[in-house]
């Protein structure tokens, strides 16, 4: 009967190791199922993270989309008003050419009418009236269609 004990003793030990396997079993497959969790919602915060910076990033896009039309259109604002002022500043040296060859016609016929008296006026006296001429003179228009850029 030092046999019968023995099973019984050993069916007993199987039956409690059967027990703490099942236990570990469990164990396992509760840490597997706490780490799936885990990583499902750590996959979601990820996702949401991807998202938002998504957002942010769309968001300036825009916002710089904007900025660039803004200055584009401040930048062909200047354009037209540089090539506005560049216009009227060719039309300008025309006209200063032009008064420069009618002051030098004149001051020849006056050379040339005064005989051994010689008056050279200058441009300052010939505008501002000193001359008389200014005012009778017909005004030198001058037109951007002069210009042929």
């Amino acid at each position: 009967m030092a046999g019968s004990p023995s099973v019984g003793s050993g069916s007993t030990v199987v039956e409690n190791s059967g027990s703490e396997e099942d236990l570990q079993v469990a164990l396992v497959d509760l840490r597997k199922r706490k780490r799936m969790l885990s990583n499902r919602e750590s996959a979601r915060r990820s996702r949401i993270r991807k998202q938002r910076h998504l957002d942010e990033l769309a968001a300036q896009a825009s916002r710089l989309r904007g900025e660039n039309h803004q200055l584009v259109s401040a930048m062909n604002t200047v354009t037209q008003h540089y090539l506005s002022i560049e216009t009227e500043n060719s039309i300008l040296r025309v006209q200063i050419d032009e008064l420069s060859n009618r002051l030098d016609s004149l001051n020849e016929i006056i050379t040339f009418s005064s005989g051994n008296a010689k008056f050279n006026f200058n441009c300052d006296s010939f505008f501002d009236g000193g001359l008389g001429f200014a005012n009778q003179q017909k005004p030198i228009l001058a037109s951007a269609d002069m210009f042929q850029y």
